[in-house]
């Protein structure tokens, strides 16, 4: 009788501690895999941006976009070529001064769809970004041919790149971002701006 009662204390024993191991093994496993798509974001983005045809204005604008951006935790997720593509938002607030052309500057803001293409590490995602809003710039259009005619202007971009995860709260994108600018014909001078270029993000979590 004692002999069966040690036998079957071991076998209990030796079950709750496989069950416990097996349980601390699924945590470090769910913890080796950090998730930043399921957190906040706050993004510092900076580049230049050169003039491009396509019905713009011709004048040679040059322009240097520094943006603050808000990033939303993931709305929603797909598997795609055995990759996580998941949608998130973006707000931005814009501060462009222009290195060249008649106007010094345009303000504004700007939101947007971002897509990310994450590997199962967490560790690289390539993105597209997509959006638009509304700003102010010192249009000189009655004054220079080819500038702009008047102050308050909508904007649209798309936004495409890489990003690498350098640690769990800092995150590093490179991207070519386009950007229209225009007043949408409130004004009969309206040639608008098409502009191209790199933009650097040094992006926190949180």
């Amino acid at each position: 009788m004692l002999k069966r009662v040690l036998v079957t204390g071991v076998m209990m024993a030796g079950a709750l501690f496989a069950r416990a191991e097996g349980r601390a093994l699924k945590a470090d496993t769910e913890a080796a895999v950090f998730e930043p798509v399921t957190r906040w974001e706050f993004a510092y983005e900076s580049g230049a941006l050169w003039r491009v045809g396509g019905g713009g204005s011709q004048l040679d604008y040059v322009i240097l976009p520094q943006m603050l951006t808000w990033k939303t935790p993931e709305v929603t997720r797909w598997t795609v070529g055995g990759r996580d593509l998941v949608l998130r938002s973006r707000f931005s607030v814009l501060l462009e001064p222009f290195a060249k052309g008649p106007e010094s500057h345009f303000v504004g803001g700007a939101a947007g769809g971002l897509l990310e293409w994450w590997d199962a590490r967490r560790t690289q995602a390539l993105f597209f970004s997509a959006g638009g809003g509304v700003g102010l710039m010192d249009s000189k259009g009655y004054d220079v041919a080819g500038a702009q005619g008047q102050d308050f202007n909508f904007n649209w971009f798309t936004y495409a790149g890489s990003r690498w995860q350098w640690s769990e709260g800092m995150s590093v994108v490179v991207g070519v971002y386009f950007q229209h600018i225009s007043n949408r014909g409130q004004d009969k001078v309206n040639p608008g701006i098409n502009s191209v270029g790199p933009i650097v993000n040094v992006g926190w979590g949180f």
